[in-house]
């Protein structure tokens, strides 16, 4: 019986913990999710852990139960890397070709990410998640998209590096690891989130997608199909939950319980004489409150929130410029009349992200809230492609080797594995 090719999405959040196991198509269709399970997090604080035990708890949780529906274990996890320490920075990179005719190979591009890495100076706590290349060039030519195949002799990369704090990775993987997880790799939220919810349509004409988590609200800027500007703002829809609570005079969870069942983003929507009875919230209440100054309240909130979104796209002059508009997805993205309020504030066009159709347990995972999951998912498998058709290509290289030259390889390799872990 053939071994199924199992891919596992961690997004570990500031409210919630969601683990989706997958098993990846043999015809390379969509992924079929075979399990899901959620748990409330606890230990992290705007999309920073800050009590690993207590995030190993809630991740063991969240994975105990997909394992549980899936019927088979969680052996290698994608996690998301969030949170207020999350940035991006431009870079170049260059090195020469190295084939002896010029010809640039998938190896020049591996090295031209190392160089990039390697030439890119952080402060001493920050440390790099991804080296994403936006364009090529290639001696004299520019602009170049995939330069793999042409031939010339100085190869450089304009990219843009993805990081964060030292401290916020060692407390995640620290999370990871007393959790029981042995095998793992981190992929950035934002990255996630838009693999989900964007087409290649979208990326190519320009577009903004605006994930509004817990506690941030995550941005990333795509055009000419590549990656333009990543950035997190330390807002979310519980500060809308705190505004409701403040405005109210009560308690968290019946602001939080109120905005779900009658939050509204555009107050000239509601009918001003309708009132909400705050008992049916909580029996210790006796008050009754307008639902149109509830409105007013979270839309309040969040103007201020697609106001700094907006200055974001001012800063890397992309203001009102993106033809495929503004993508709104995450939690809060579910709040009536967000479309509208976004497409006034930011004069793009808008829609709420879903995520991209999977197969299996469709009703699980369909919703905004498990854009980053998704993408999780679709990222893993694209790694894990990536990496057969490299083993792939090093085994013909191998076989094609003498007798004698496979001899000293095999040398090599015992004698390198002296020094390694």
């Amino acid at each position: 019986m053939a071994k199924k090719n199992i891919i596992v999405g961690l997004d570990i959040g500031t409210a919630t913990v969601r683990a989706v196991i997958a098993e990846a198509s043999k015809d390379g269709g969509a992924p079929r999710v075979i399990g899901v399970g959620t748990a409330p997090s606890v230990g992290i604080r705007r999309g920073i852990v800050v009590q690993p035990e207590e995030v190993a708890k809630a991740i063991n949780v969240a994975l105990s139960a997909a394992e549980h529906m899936a019927g088979v274990p969680a052996e290698q996890v994608t996690a998301s890397v969030s949170g207020t320490e999350l940035f991006s920075l431009l870079a170049q990179g260059v090195v020469a070709v190295g084939k002896s005719d010029g010809e640039v190979t998938e190896e020049d591009l591996e090295r031209l990410i190392e160089e990039t890495e390697m030439r890119t100076v952080l402060s001493p706590n920050k440390e790099i998640l991804h080296v994403v290349p936006q364009s090529y060039r290639l001696d004299d030519e520019s602009n170049i998209k995939d330069p793999v195949g042409l031939r010339g002799v100085r190869l450089e990369v304009s990219a843009l590096v993805i990081g964060t704090a030292s401290n916020h990775l060692k407390n995640l993987t620290r999370s990871l690891e007393l959790a029981g997880i042995g095998s793992y790799h981190f992929m950035a939220e934002p990255l996630a989130s838009a693999e989900a919810v964007l087409s290649p349509k979208q990326k190519e004409l320009g577009v903004v997608v605006v994930n509004l988590g817990a506690s941030t609200t995550t941005l990333s800027v795509f055009e000419d199909g590549d990656l333009l500007h990543l950035a997190v703002l330390p807002m979310g829809g519980v500060h809308v939950t705190n505004d409701i609570a403040i405005g109210l005079r009560t308690s968290i969870d019946v602001a939080e319980a109120i905005k779900r069942e009658y939050g509204h983003a555009l107050p000239h929507e509601v009918n001003k004489k309708e009132e909400i009875d705050l008992g049916d919230f909580d029996s210790q209440e006796t008050d009754t409150v307008s639902r149109h100054h509830i409105a007013e309240v979270i839309e309040a909130r969040l103007e201020e929130i697609l106001h700094y979104v907006n200055l974001e796209l001012k800063g890397i002059n992309r203001e009102a410029l993106l033809p495929a508009g503004v993508v709104l997805t995450g939690g809060g993205a579910l709040v009536p009349g967000l479309v509208e309020l976004a497409k006034k504030k930011l004069r793009l066009p808008a829609q709420i992200g879903y995520p991209k159709p999977l197969g299996g347990i469709l009703d699980q995972v369909d919703g905004p809230s498990f854009a980053t999951i998704v993408g999780l998912l679709f990222l893993s498998l694209e790694e894990t492609a990536t990496k057969k058709n490299r083993l792939q290509n090093t085994g013909k290289i191998f076989e094609a080797m003498p007798d004698q030259m496979k001899d000293g390889f095999h040398k090599m390799e015992r004698w390198f594995k002296r020094f390694l872990p």
